[in-house]
């Protein structure tokens, strides 16, 4: 798949481009919908399947204190999409300028005018332009007048919710792993590099890894299940996603324990893949209190993921 940022590296004369539009934040089971759609219409007239999104977040230039939490990195973004079939990712560079384009100037200039796009695929909320005046009917209009063909994909559900980014978010704030992974079509996951901690679990005899995850959205604290992504191997663990408070800790930190693991990862990526929530964070009285705990943790953890086998 091809990353393209920004409207002026577009490649030219593009065979039958379908593009998807949207920010796509976390690539849900709606987006993969989506996508896929994309990928077929495209694939019917041997043509290009273009996903056209944004970078950054719109809501950082429109309302930066409203921008929420990332459900993925750049990368991961990338990933999922390509795993859908798509050919191209075109990243717009999202600055004050391009938000304050009236829509028809960007389906005039962007759409027709670069991309030379012969269908288009959007959600049914779908808006954009200056202050959203693009609605899915605005765009269809701007079809009849420049040439291509909209497809609107349909509301979709799970367990009766409508599956949606904000709405994936608030599962991952209450802790509900799986059910946001039925949502997201996987299990959530952190990905960020191993930082040094306060060593606080190597003194009590459960060495774990600190993670940098400055820029996506953590889960409710507590103790959960989980498989970590490390240079193509998976690993079983368990996560504490919180303040530590029995050692008074004030700042927020993700720790892996990762099963039967001593090698030293300093500086190394991991993707850490949220299963199922343990229990609430929670003080102990002592050290040896703390550590049985942590055993029955552990123990809860591999029967967890031994059923996920």
């Amino acid at each position: 798949m091809k990353v393209v940022r920004g409207t002026l590296n577009i490649p030219a004369a593009l065979p039958y481009p379908v593009v998807a539009i949207g920010n796509f934040d976390g690539v849900h089971t709606g987006h993969q919908m989506i996508f896929r759609k994309t990928a077929d219409l495209a694939r019917a007239h041997s043509g290009t399947s273009i996903a056209f999104t944004f970078e950054p977040h719109p809501l950082k230039i429109i309302a930066p204190e409203k921008v929420p939490p990332l459900l993925t990195n750049f990368r991961k973004k990338m990933e999922l999409i390509e795993v859908c079939g798509i050919d191209m990712v075109v990243c717009a560079d999202f600055n004050r300028r391009f938000a304050d384009q009236h829509p028809r100037d960007f389906a005039k200039n962007v759409l027709a005018g670069r991309v030379g796009v012969k269908e288009i695929v959007v959600g049914f909320d779908y808006a954009f332009g200056k202050g959203r005046e693009g609605t899915v009917d605005y765009l269809k209009k701007m079809g009849e007048e420049f040439g291509f063909i909209i497809h609107v994909m349909e509301p979709i559900k799970v367990d009766g919710n409508l599956v949606s980014s904000s709405y994936v978010r608030e599962l991952i704030e209450e802790g509900d792993m799986e059910t946001a992974a039925r949502f997201l079509g996987r299990p959530y996951s952190l990905i960020g590099p191993v930082v040094p901690g306060y060593k606080t679990g190597q003194t009590i005899g459960f060495p774990t890894a600190n993670i940098d995850t400055s820029k996506v959205k953590i889960p409710r604290t507590g103790v959960y299940a989980v498989r970590a992504c490390l240079h193509n191997r998976v690993l079983d663990g368990a996560v504490n996603v919180g303040f530590n408070p029995t050692f008074n800790r004030d700042t927020l930190s993700v720790e892996v324990h990762l099963f039967d693991f001593r090698e030293d990862i300093y500086g190394r990526e991991i993707e850490v893949e949220f299963i199922r929530r343990i229990r609430d964070e929670k003080q102990f009285n002592s050290r040896e209190e703390l550590i049985v705990q942590i055993e029955k943790d552990i123990e809860t953890a591999r029967n967890i993921l031994g059923e996920k086998h």
